[in-house]
């Protein structure tokens, strides 16, 4: 079955390979056509639902997933519809409508738009696209990693968590390539960390609010296969400020001339400001991993906050 993501560049970040003495490796996801690494996990499932029969995609989002499934219907030539809550942005809004999906707005936060979601799946032939809690969606993400493999030599892989989809995926791509001895940083910022609660709890745990300026981490709760991962792999919760996130992402529009969201800001600040955590690493690999909730207005905006 062909994909709906692209195979994407390995680069090397020579300015930062040159500042941290090592060769820091970084994947080129926000060149994907939904401009994250969200097709590869919703692509599958896409792909896969409508293999299955599937006529009408439902996809509750707050942005890059919604994105990613839009382009997904697109490309299937199947009838998608995504809803969002009043707080997505209205240029993603836009770009949603612009490729053909149909728009709904429902509720004040993403646990709304959800629950109308789910009442849209009672239709005959419609499938619910969950943003980052499925087993195809894992799988899907996993492919950043045989990629990779293929493209360079890494001792460590740095990612921004959300809801967990894209560390599930991770981890289930070092396992399948045989490099279940490669530790994963997994990034989040204050006010959106859920997985690091929930490792400190033992258990998943529900955020009371997402205060965090990178609201597509805004998963109040992770899915469950985030936190078993970190009981079958070394994962490394660190959090980082929103202030660390949003100057990550202007200085890496200066040095790479790509624009990306404080959400992808979180794993390059590992880099940029906590540097100290890559010690004991030759060749880290960043995942790059885009959003397009983002433009030039909005981060100086972000940095004056």
């Amino acid at each position: 079955m062909t994909t709906l993501h692209i195979p994407t560049p390995l680069l090397e970040h020579r300015s930062l390979s040159a500042r941290l003495g090592k060769q820091v490796w970084l994947k080129m996801e926000s060149s994907q056509p939904s401009g994250s690494f969200k097709l590869r996990g919703i692509g599958v499932l896409c792909q896969r639902a409508v293999a299955h029969g599937a006529t009408h995609l439902v996809c509750p989002s707050g942005g890059n997933a919604g994105f990613a499934a839009a382009v997904a219907g697109a490309a299937l030539n199947v009838r998608t519809t995504i809803v969002v809550p009043q707080t997505t942005h209205d240029s993603v809004r836009q770009a949603i409508r612009a490729i053909g999906a149909e728009l709904i707005v429902e509720g004040s936060v993403w646990d709304e738009a959800d629950q109308a979601a789910r009442r849209l799946c009672d239709q005959p032939g419609a499938v619910y696209i969950p943003p980052f809690d499925h087993p195809d969606i894992w799988d899907g993400n996993a492919t950043l990693i045989d990629e990779a493999v293929g493209q360079g030599q890494f001792d460590v892989v740095i990612c921004s968590v959300g809801g967990g989809g894209l560390l599930s995926g991770i981890v289930q791509g070092l396992h399948r390539n045989a490099l279940q001895q490669v530790p994963v940083i997994a990034v989040e910022t204050d006010g959106a960390a859920s997985l690091h609660a929930a490792v400190q709890a033992g258990e998943l745990v529900t955020l009371p609010a997402i205060t965090s300026i990178a609201s597509t981490l805004g998963a109040r709760r992770v899915a469950q296969q985030a936190l078993d991962c970190t009981r079958r792999h070394d994962i490394r919760c660190v959090t980082v400020s929103d202030a660390q996130a949003v100057d990550a992402c202007l200085r890496f529009a200066d040095e790479l001339r790509t624009l990306v969201e404080p959400a992808c800001g979180a794993a390059l600040a590992v880099a940029y400001h906590c540097a100290d955590l890559l010690a004991e690493f030759k060749r880290p690999l960043i995942v790059v991993c885009g959003g397009i909730g983002v433009d030039l207005v909005k981060l100086h905006a972000w940095k004056s906050l």
